[in-house]
């Protein structure tokens, strides 16, 4: 029976590729992903199709009528598919196909490691198109560390948690490019991050 796969990528270099990933891949007959998901897969000789922001829903959709046509079809999903990834998307859109999700590394985990924080005690939080909510403001006071996905704008969380009585020395870090030969971390007092510029592909931790 053919199959639906969503398939988490890690965070970006191969090397947190998953075995899994690679071979359910390797065994699609159609993979869909970003141009940046797909050059992860270059060597891999299945038919590649081209996702972007602003053709999701278009492609989840084609990739159904693959599956319906009897036909392997996985999607890659930045991170693991299950946080502030492709999954929550796909189950909106898919109906009577078969699916299975290949989970793989978030920026979360990998940024805990980086940092050594244990996360089972940490507050998880995504922001990916999501406006910031108040709901951030009494979770980074409960005493754990607070892991955030930014949307593209760093920014936007550091203005907003400074106009809302955040301590603008409190500690805080930001993991940046995870796992790419740039990568950078930062540790700073919450002010200075106004004066940095990063990347979208950002980990943020609120001590």
């Amino acid at each position: 029976m053919s199959k639906f796969y969503i398939v988490g990528i890690g965070p970006g270099s191969k090397e947190y590729l998953t075995l899994s990933a690679v071979n359910t891949v390797e065994s699609s007959d159609i993979v869909i992903g970003s141009k940046r998901a797909l050059n992860l897969f270059e060597d891999i000789k299945t038919h590649k199709v081209y996702l972007n922001a602003n053709n999701i829903k278009e492609m989840i959709e084609y990739g159904i009528k693959k599956v319906n046509d009897g036909l392997n079809v996985s999607i890659l999903s930045t991170g693991d598919p299950g946080f502030s990834g492709l999954l929550k998307t796909v189950l909106k859109t898919t109906n009577n196909i078969e699916i299975e999700v290949i989970p793989g590394i978030s920026s979360i985990q990998l940024c805990a490691a980086r940092l050594q924080i244990p996360w089972d005690d940490a507050n998880l939080i995504t922001i990916h198109g999501k406006g910031v909510s108040k709901e951030l403001i009494s979770l980074i006071n409960n005493g754990n560390p607070t892991i955030i996905l930014p949307n593209l704008n760093m920014d936007e969380i550091v203005t907003f948690l400074l106009n809302n009585g955040v301590n603008p020395k409190k500690n805080v870090a930001v993991c940046e490019r995870l796992s790419y030969d740039d990568e950078r971390i930062i540790k700073t007092p919450l002010k200075n991050l106004l004066n940095e510029d990063f990347s979208y592909m950002c980990v943020m931790v609120i001590y």
